[in-house]
């Protein structure tokens, strides 16, 4: 990696602890209470779980059971109560635990996200200086290893409006292979909260990163996820989102900083709109080195009364870059919107990029044919 930049964290996040974030709704924040840490206890197993957060769990993709999986990690609120790796190629452990185990990690964290992007950032930042607690997870693939199975990692919020901070760092390291399942959830009793994951990657030459994210939350809860990647040469990095419940509001902007050549980005998304949910979803990918290309898929369902952003943007930065953004949305219900916003940024000669956006009601010709192969009306 480059020379990574000093900066004084602390001071940073300082300043921005007001600041509003540039795109969503604003959120009071002190609205929301922040809970001890470790206030729960250490699992043995993290199919030590209840029933009901079993099932819950199982929504967003996380298997109690570990089944076909190479590691588990479980944070309730702003508790690490599971971490554990039965892979060789796989290093997983909570952050405050990687940070103390490994000097050299300091030089990772908040060099992808900056702690005073937003409040958001700063309040997590700050919050990790006045606990000298770092909650979330690092996950690190060793050199040359390919893990067949994905590594699965649950953000869970158990109690009533709690304000939960995860500070993420994943690490693939020169040639290997990772596959990472996400999923983020409130318990059944829990009817609004506030969540915000800072997610910082780092891919070293010839490494691939399958990054997989299912959220399914309560109807009052806020989401500010805020994730960076650093792909250098010959990367692969691909990012999945599903949107699966409703939720007050969400807004998410990943954005991967292609530096090495020969580096690729694929951002896929699926979000469905229900009650009046307020989801701002994008994916940013700028093209800073020759040869490296990204391309951006987007499906959107708009119902209730539910309103939705869309976002893309692809920077090409330097010449032979390649991007191609696709925005398809469905409006299901005359109380809903679809905003696609779909941005090329070319700043250099002889690159290609392109996009395609199309919003509206589903086509009658589309129904037709499904109905004439035997499926109901509804089905179709």
């Amino acid at each position: 990696m480059d020379v990574l930049v000093v900066r004084n964290v602390t001071h940073d996040a300082e300043k921005a602890k007001d600041k509003k974030a540039a795109l969503g709704t604003d959120i009071v924040i002190e609205n929301f209470s922040k809970e001890e840490v470790n206030a729960f206890d250490v699992l043995d197993d993290i199919n030590d779980v209840d029933k009901k957060t079993k099932r819950t769990l199982l929504k967003v993709g996380v298997d109690t059971e570990a089944e076909e999986r190479s590691g588990s990690f479980l944070q309730m609120d702003q508790s690490n109560v599971f971490s554990h790796s039965i892979s060789d190629s796989i290093e997983l452990m909570n952050t405050q635990m990687a940070l103390e185990k490994y000097s050299w990690l300091k030089d990772y964290m908040w060099n992808a996200v900056k702690p005073d992007a937003d409040k958001y950032t700063a309040q997590t930042a700050l919050r990790e200086a006045e606990e000298e607690f770092c909650s979330g997870y690092f996950i690190r693939s060793l050199p040359g290893t390919k893990e067949v199975f994905p590594v699965q990692a649950c953000m869970f919020i158990a109690d009533q409006d709690v304000m939960q901070t995860a500070h993420n760092i994943i690490i693939a390291e020169e040639n290997s292979e990772l596959h990472l399942i996400t999923g983020c959830a409130t318990g059944e009793d829990v009817s609004s909260a506030l969540h915000v994951g800072v997610s910082e990657m780092y891919l070293k030459p010839g490494s691939k990163i399958t990054f997989t994210m299912v959220h399914n939350w309560a109807e009052q809860v806020e989401v500010r996820p805020r994730t960076a990647i650093v792909q250098e040469k010959n990367t692969t990095y691909i990012n999945n989102y599903i949107l699966t419940s409703p939720v007050n509001s969400i807004q998410s902007y990943p954005t991967t900083h292609c530096n090495g050549e020969n580096a690729r980005a694929l951002f896929q998304s699926i979000q469905s709109g229900q009650k009046d949910s307020i989801i701002d979803v994008g994916s940013r990918a700028l093209l800073n080195a020759p040869n490296t290309s990204a391309e951006i898929i987007s499906r959107a369902v708009a119902n209730d009364e539910s309103s939705i952003y869309s976002r893309g943007h692809l920077a090409g930065n330097v010449p032979n870059v390649k991007g191609h953004l696709e925005c398809h949305g469905l409006v299901l219900d005359d109380n809903s919107s679809i905003y696609a916003v779909p941005e090329l940024e070319a700043n250099a000669a002889n690159l290609e990029m392109s996009h395609e956006a199309a919003v509206g009601q589903i086509d009658e010709e589309e129904i037709y044919y499904l109905t004439s192969r035997g499926l109901t009306e509804e089905e179709a």
